[in-house]
């Protein structure tokens, strides 16, 4: 391995010998298994000292690049065709957040229709602000204490009971609490993937996972979503071509679509994780805005390799950051142990705030409120779009979301625009799909359809 080495320049000796180490492994060794020059030699090589060396090779190895075989010396990893064929890290995180915070920072006066929350003026403050006072009267501990790493015991049973009219029978010692589902994207990333490890995710999906993959370094593989789930023959074709570690499942009232994972698709889907040894993360925020309850691939695996995500964020209050995991019992401790490295415990105040609300139905009924909202403004939204000839990608039974395009061929940056002449915000098409592919298809927030605003877009853009 021959480095350019430049002592004059600003740039740390280490980084120009990872530099020139990455551009090496990629015309050399990207295959994996071929070793490196050993320390000794390679700081001989180019007079340089070891440190700078050995500097330079820990983060190779820090980056998925690099194996270290204790004494024999630093080998090309297996993942690393895999990584240097992406593009940088940051590149895919900054389309991410830019999107982000187009919508989080957008005027408040504009109508944010492609966001992901209720309107505030949804929100139920009664019971919500009764719970809070109940808290903060009755334990101190709730607003001064950490959690306790797994999350209260009461809480974890009142959420096993909970599952239990969705057929999945998690004992309460299965389950983690996080501080909401992206807590718990993030924590199930940091224990079961690698950088380099292939991960399956759905196309169109959701883009905070597909950024918090790239952070990682994972290389994220789109599948399809259709009307009755991921679409099979697709992921079967992949199937051939990739061996994933994980594939991440948004099940119900999925994100931006809106559709609904039938019992024939998820029978397959499990079918397909058996034969090839993959693990499945369930996303299943939306639970509570389902008024009848279907099919579940943690209810149809029994928690052996599917790991099941719920959260009250969406529902309660973007504020109160509650969620959980529902996993193998033989995960519990891993799962646990990263939470608490990483964050200590989830909030103990939000967990008590919940568990109130839990234990005195007041939780129950908002939920039920919610469902019969959603629903009324779902066929709303989509008699309003069948006007004005959108295309529609599914007709959602309820939920948040309907994915939809104009019926004129318009740009995204054209659509932007037109938005924005209607101080309306839009959630950027392309970061629902892993490649950032252009696309005309735009998420709408149905709970946001009746503002005046919202009716002269749809119109305008038909």
């Amino acid at each position: 391995m021959k480095l350019k080495v430049n002592r004059d320049s600003p740039t740390p000796i280490a980084q120009q010998i990872e530099t020139g180490a990455r551009a090496w492994i990629a015309a050399h060794g990207a295959g994996g298994g071929r070793r490196l020059p050993s320390i000794r030699r390679l700081a001989a090589t180019h007079n340089i000292s070891r440190n700078a060396v050995i500097e330079a090779y820990e983060r190779l190895v820090a980056a998925g690049l690099v194996r270290s075989r204790p004494g024999s010396g630093f080998y090309i990893a297996d993942s690393a065709a895999a990584l240097i064929s992406q593009p940088a890290a940051t590149n895919g995180l900054e389309e991410v957040t830019n999107g982000l915070w187009g919508l989080f920072n957008a005027n408040e006066h504009t109508l944010k229709l492609g966001c992901g929350w209720l309107p505030s003026d949804w929100r139920e403050g009664d019971d919500l602000t009764h719970a809070i006072r109940q808290v903060a009267r009755k334990s101190r501990s709730g607003i001064f204490e950490y959690s306790t790493p797994q999350g209260p015991q009461d809480l974890r049973d009142l959420i096993q009971e909970r599952l239990r009219p969705l057929a999945i029978n998690a004992n309460a010692q299965q389950i983690v609490m996080t501080g909401g589902g992206s807590h718990s994207l993030d924590l199930l990333v940091r224990m079961l993937l690698e950088p380099g490890d292939v991960v399956f995710v759905e196309s169109p999906g959701y883009y905070n996972l597909f950024g918090l993959l790239r952070l990682q370094r994972i290389h994220v593989v789109g599948v399809p979503r259709l009307a009755d789930g991921p679409d099979i023959e697709r992921l079967e074709a992949l199937l051939a071509q990739f061996q994933p570690k994980l594939f991440y499942i948004n099940s119900v009232f999925h994100n931006p679509t809106g559709s609904t994972i039938t019992p024939a698709v998820a029978h397959r889907v499990l079918q397909l994780a058996q034969q090839h040894d993959f693990q499945i993360v369930e996303d299943d925020i939306y639970a509570d805005f389902q008024h009848a309850p279907t099919t579940r691939l943690a209810a149809l695996d029994g928690l052996n390799r599917v790991f099941y995500l719920g959260s009250f964020s969406k529902s309660l209050s973007s504020s109160l950051r509650v969620g959980f995991i529902a996993c193998p019992l033989s995960r519990v401790q891993r799962l646990v142990d990263i939470k608490m490295l990483t964050s200590i415990s989830a909030s103990r105040f939000a967990e008590q705030v919940v568990t109130t609300m839990l234990q005195n139905g007041s939780y129950r009924k908002l939920a039920e409120r919610l469902r019969g909202k959603l629903s009324y403004q779902m066929a709303l939204a989509l008699n309003m779009l069948k006007k004005a000839n959108w295309a529609i990608h599914t007709e959602p039974a309820g939920g948040m979301f309907v994915w939809a395009k104009p019926p004129v061929d318009m740009t995204p940056e054209a659509l932007t625009e037109l938005a924005e002449r209607c101080s309306v915000t839009l959630s950027p098409g392309h970061l629902f799909f892993a490649d950032h592919q252009p696309t005309p298809w735009i998420r709408i927030n149905v709970s946001y359809i009746q503002d005046p605003r919202a009716k002269e877009f749809i119109e305008l853009a038909s």
